[in-house]
């Protein structure tokens, strides 16, 4: 029992480093974020987090010859979402410097954010093929709130620099998602 809670909480810290960024990114493209924001960013990317690999261990158990072929796309779809993410946002602080402070993290952005950052965990369905339903969905559980803390830890961080950099903070979020979409496509 004590190694599945450590083998997750490991998976969960490697699988949340590119939540962690995309967050830290949020908090400081948006310095005024209210604690119910930074919350509900954390919260975003820990469900999708649980979701992911919870969906890949039923695409492996019942449909795993579809995922098979589905797999070796999921680093581009991360790529292509994360950049495209990241040049959003630094074409809006670019644009809207002069404009009314405005939210820069919106719910169908954020959403967006989630996939793109928790679609790698997908593959962990691979590595969890073999629990039963009920195993599975504690990894996953694990997995998720282990993210929830990070992100929430990247949220904070960045909320706190975003309101010493306010004016070049979204440049700098956008840059570090461009940055992780890039890695991502290193690492293929």
């Amino acid at each position: 029992m004590g190694s599945f809670i450590i083998r997750n909480v490991l998976l969960g810290v490697g699988l949340a480093m590119d939540a962690f960024s995309v967050s830290l990114a949020n908090g400081l493209n948006e310095p005024g974020m209210r604690r119910r924001k930074r919350v509900a960013i954390a919260g975003t990317f820990a469900g999708f987090q649980f979701l992911m690999p919870m969906a890949g261990w039923v695409c492996v158990t019942f449909i795993a010859e579809l995922f098979k072929a589905f797999r070796p796309m999921i680093p581009w779809i991360a790529f292509i979402l994360l950049i495209g993410i990241g040049l959003n946002m630094i074409i809006s602080s670019i644009r809207h410097k002069e404009e009314e402070e405005k939210p820069a993290t919106s719910v169908p952005m954020l959403l967006l954010q989630g996939v793109a950052t928790s679609i790698d965990a997908l593959s962990v369905g691979f590595t969890i093929a073999e629990y039963r339903a009920l195993q599975a969905t504690a990894a996953s559980l694990i997995i998720g709130l282990v993210t929830f803390v990070i992100c929430l830890a990247g949220v904070k961080l960045g909320h706190a620099a975003g309101m010493k950099l306010a004016d070049k903070a979204g440049i700098l979020g956008g840059a570090i998602l461009i940055a992780n979409g890039i890695e991502i496509l290193v690492k293929m």
